[in-house]
């Protein structure tokens, strides 16, 4: 289905949120502020599985509480994004997806998937007990990003890219067992990252929490870590990304100032470091700018780096 060409901006945004409301589970298509609008809506059914390519102008979608039915059956959504981005938000988790982005979320519970360009998405809606998935292991592995290029992304994803290509073909090709193909291999992908171990029990959130004060952590050397670059890493939205320390009682800079005041003063106490001087101290821990590296040192510590050091050698 497209948008019609003789409608109103607003009229083919009317006529897309009663596309998008019939086409999947219950929904509510949401405008952005925009001069125009258009979009267009590819489907096919293989059984139990339907395959789509959604392709239209920024806008959002929200599946609430109110949509949501006791008797109506459980289905799982993966959302492979093809083009543009997508802010996928899900319980108390929140992912950003750009192209060979490919996340999964669940219909029994509330989401919103949040547009800001133009764009074109595959999604395959398939009945929840078809991916074999423990009920655990898919909570876990809820609106968190599935890594494209590791495991089995790189035979997965053109596979499910070939689907979008070819949907308008797909029920067309009689082949009975593709939906059970779709399935196997969508497990197949997902299984590996919905395994309940011992560290899988461990909250999705707090896990990328902690992925991410690692990625951090391994960084700290480099003067321009910041917060885009940290968020763009793990697929996040930079807000997310604040959220995350938040609960955690940092900020983005404190976190990264903290960590590398710490390694400064650890180097700076280090006789084995003494030839070095106070000034590539800091450089080799993010503080290219000597005055800056002694008045942040200072206001943490209480005195400057040189007499942190001359305090260490009298010890």
């Amino acid at each position: 289905m497209i948008t019609p060409c003789d409608e109103t901006p607003a009229g083919r945004f009317e006529f897309w949120r009663t596309v998008v409301a019939n086409s999947f589970v219950p929904l509510e298509a949401l405008p952005r502020e925009a001069p125009d609008f258009r979009a267009r809506l590819r489907s096919a059914r293989l059984g139990p599985v339907q395959v789509s390519v959604v392709e239209a102008d920024a806008h959002s979608v929200a599946h609430t509480l109110r949509h949501i039915a006791s008797d109506e059956p459980d289905f799982v959504k993966v959302s492979l994004q093809l083009t543009g981005r997508c802010v996928l938000s899900q319980k108390d988790r929140q992912v950003l997806l750009k192209p060979g982005g490919l996340a999964l979320y669940d219909t029994r519970f509330p989401y919103t998937l949040d547009f800001d360009e133009a764009y074109r998405m595959l999604v395959v809606m398939l009945p929840s007990p078809l991916l074999r998935l423990p009920e655990q292991g898919l909570a876990r592995l809820t609106a968190v990003p599935v890594p494209g290029r590791e495991g089995l992304g790189p035979v997965v994803l053109p596979f499910l890219g070939g689907l979008a290509d070819q949907v308008e073909e797909l029920e067309s090709l009689q082949a009975p067992r593709l939906a059970d193909t779709v399935a196997d291999l969508l497990h197949a992908l997902l299984a590996p990252y919905g395994d309940i171990t011992a560290e899988a029990r461990d909250d999705g959130r707090e896990l990328l929490t902690r992925r991410i004060l690692a990625y951090m952590e391994q960084r700290l050397a480099d003067p321009g870590l910041g917060p885009d670059q940290i968020a763009d890493a793990h697929h996040i939205s930079r807000r997310y990304l604040y959220n995350l320390l938040a609960e955690q009682g940092y900020t983005v800079s404190g976190r990264l100032r903290e960590r590398r005041l710490a390694q400064c003063c650890r180097d700076l106490t280090d006789p084995a470091l003494a030839h070095l001087s106070v000034g590539a101290v800091g450089g080799r821990w993010g503080f290219p700018d000597p005055a800056h590296f002694s008045h942040a040192f200072k206001a943490a510590y209480g005195m400057s780096p040189r007499a942190a050091r001359e305090a260490a050698q009298h010890a």
